[in-house]
């Protein structure tokens, strides 16, 4: 008997065949929104849903979220996106056009502790991450039979001060072109810059700590060395600098001078877990722009 864990992924609804999404970010002025809505009434779509955010109205940047619905879309996409560049241009923008058909695939990257991935794959079983989670990949074989009761393929690549930079040039080779995102859930090693750059804001972390305080290792530790009254954890794109990069989500929550370092790490995991599943699902979503260091998060 097949005792195999039944894949997750929610079934597509039907309005999604013909749904997408446009993520906009420009520098602002007047006209914007209306040369989008206008664009898109022209082309016969209709618009369900639409976010934006100006840094400041004189000289900042604007920011646009736009979901739209549009007859035949699959074969309508190409033309779309050409027709779009001429706005586009006039208006400086970085733009992208997301079919809600086509899922985001995702790779995602775990050491030893398997609370932020157990969350995840709790997520994807139950249809709440509209994703393929195409892969995990560990430094570790801990997980390997859990995972692959999901039917999702697990790769163990030992990593040592030694085999590093042949470690990191076969995960890319498992990645590379397979996936849309990278999660770090709980991966204890620094991601180098070959990996960062052909993935720039499209690598998740989770940092066990209330960025930017406590960097680095062993953040727990330093809060209670610090006699912190709350605690938090940090879900952040990974750039070159260390626990540097743009924040997607933090939370946190009290504690007190009678919790010890293993109460701490216990309430801590809760709230990693948490953080992450939240930034994976409005990534997924294309609910992030990052400008600069920061991002604008539409929810």
């Amino acid at each position: 008997m097949d005792t195999r864990i039944k894949a997750g992924g929610r079934s597509a609804k039907p309005y999604e065949h013909n749904r997408a999404r446009m993520l906009i970010s420009c520098p602002d002025g007047p006209g914007i929104v209306a040369a989008v809505s206008h664009f898109l009434h022209q082309h016969g779509a209709n618009i369900v849903q639409s976010d934006q955010y100006t840094m400041d109205p004189e000289g900042g940047m604007f920011f646009m979220r736009i979901e739209f619905d549009l007859e035949q879309l699959a074969d309508r996409v190409a033309g779309l996106k050409a027709d779009f560049q001429t706005i586009a241009d006039k208006f400086e923008m970085q733009w992208n056009l997301y079919p809600l058909s086509q899922k985001k695939k995702i790779a995602i990257l775990v050491s030893k502790e398997d609370h932020c991935l157990v969350e995840l794959l709790w997520h994807w079983q139950a249809g709440d991450l509209d994703a393929d989670i195409s892969m995990v990949i560990s430094n570790h074989p801990d997980m390997k039979e859990y995972v692959e009761s999901f039917g999702i393929p697990y790769y163990h690549i030992p990593v040592t001060p030694d085999t590093k930079a042949e470690a990191e040039r076969k995960q890319l080779e498992i990645i590379n072109g397979k996936v849309d995102l990278i999660v770090l859930a709980r991966y204890m090693q620094i991601v180098s810059p070959s990996l960062i750059e052909p993935y720039r804001n499209r690598i998740i972390n989770i940092h066990h700590s209330f960025l930017p305080a406590f960097v680095g290792g062993k953040p727990y530790a330093q809060a209670y060395d610090r006699g912190v009254k709350i605690i938090g954890a940090t879900a952040h794109y990974v750039t070159e600098e260390l626990d540097g990069g743009p924040i997607i989500e933090q939370d946190v929550q009290r504690v007190s001078h009678r919790d010890d370092v293993s109460e701490l790490k216990r309430i801590g995991r809760t709230i990693e877990r948490v953080v992450l599943a939240r930034a994976v699902k409005w990534h997924i979503e294309d609910r992030i722009l990052v400008h600069q260091n920061k991002t604008v998060v539409f929810i």
